[in-house]
C-alpha cells in the first residue's frame, strides 16, 4: 500500500462550509477523498495545458440547422482536422437545431483550435470542450 502523507490546511470557515456541502453533493466519504480528487483534477488540467502530450476529449456543440451553408462549413472544418477526430455523432434535437458530438484525440492545442474554429461559426449556438489526459504522468 502506498504511504500516506498528512498535512494541515487553514481556510476560512465559510469556504470550509461550502466545501463540506460540495462533499455531500458529490457523495464523498470524507474531505481527504475530495481533496485527492481535486488535486488530481488540477494535475490533469495542467498536464494537458502545458505539455505536448496527447489528450482525449469530446467536443459537443449545438447549432442552427437552417443557417445557410453552416453544415458544409462545419464538415469542412472537421475534414481539416480528420487526423484528430476518432468519431462523430449527429443528433436532430428538433426541427431547427442539431447536436454534434466529436470524439477527439491529439495535442491539446490542436484540439482547442478545432473547437475554436467550430465555435466561431455563425449559427453555432453553444459549444463545450471536455479534455482529459491519457494519464501517463498521473500518480494513482
Amino acid at each position: 500500500m502506498e504511504e500516506l502523507a498528512r498535512f494541515g490546511v487553514s481556510i476560512p470557515s465559510e469556504l470550509l462550509k461550502a466545501f463540506d456541502k460540495y462533499i455531500e453533493r458529490k457523495h464523498y466519504a470524507n474531505r481527504s477523498e475530495a481533496i485527492r480528487d481535486l488535486i488530481r483534477q488540477k494535475l490533469v488540467e495542467e498536464e494537458w495545458k502545458e505539455s505536448r502530450e496527447e489528450v482525449a476529449g469530446v467536443i459537443t456543440y449545438l447549432y442552427d440547422h437552417h443557417k445557410r451553408e453552416l453544415s458544409e462549413k462545419l464538415l469542412d472544418i472537421q475534414h481539416e482536422y480528420y487526423e484528430k477526430i476518432i468519431t462523430t455523432q449527429h443528433l436532430h434535437v428538433d426541427q431547427d437545431r442539431c447536436l454534434e458530438i466529436i470524439l477527439v484525440k491529439g495535442k491539446a492545442n490542436e484540439i482547442r483550435e478545432l473547437a475554436d474554429k467550430i465555435q466561431a461559426q455563425k449559427g453555432v449556438l453553444h459549444l463545450n470542450l471536455a479534455l482529459t489526459t491519457l494519464g501517463k504522468e498521473i500518480p494513482a
